[in-house]
């Protein structure tokens, strides 16, 4: 699996844990009558926006992005594809959030209203990270590729040769 797929894979799957955890907030609120969950949980989550939106305006990867980029080993071949099971190893900490916001919501509806807020800022905080990626991939002329390791260690990444962009437009002679 290319790695820029597993970052936007993070992003949506971030987004739709918020969205199922938000969804069971409301019907929570709903269901006991409670307005002051529903004006607790619409103020996290706006400021659940503006953190997320504050921490992604960035185009340039993060500290840890960087360092899988840079200690990627360099291959003629690719690695493996299991995207199933590659996407159940590296995000098992966000399903097993979700899964535990949502389970614990039914005795303290305000769990997934806090975690709702935690998926907002995570997809937000994220959603620039595979163009970052990307475009130091176009700059290289590389990929990089995800590659079988721990669940519990960091990503490690294999960079293969790619395309390498020469320029742009303006190399090529045109406006």
């Amino acid at each position: 699996m290319r790695f820029v797929d597993l970052l936007k894979a993070t992003v949506l799957l971030s987004a739709a844990t918020a969205t199922v955890l938000g969804v069971i907030t409301v019907v929570q609120a709903n269901a006991l009558d409670d307005t002051a969950l529903v004006f607790f949980a619409a103020g996290w989550w706006l400021v659940s926006v503006l953190i997320g939106g504050w921490l992604g305006r960035h185009t340039r990867p993060t500290a840890g992005v960087e360092r899988s980029l840079r200690e990627a080993r360099t291959e003629t071949s690719l690695p493996e594809m299991g995207t199933g099971r590659l996407l159940l190893s590296r995000l098992w900490p966000l399903f097993l959030a979700g899964g535990i916001a949502a389970i614990g919501s039914i005795w303290i509806p305000q769990v997934a209203a806090v975690a709702t807020g935690f998926g907002i800022i995570w997809a937000l905080g994220w959603r620039r990270q595979d163009e970052a990626v990307t475009a130091i991939e176009q700059r290289d002329g590389v990929l990089f590729f995800v590659a079988r390791s721990s669940a519990f260690g960091p990503v490690k990444l294999v960079r293969t040769p790619g395309l390498r962009r020469e320029g742009g437009a303006e190399a090529q002679g045109t406006p």
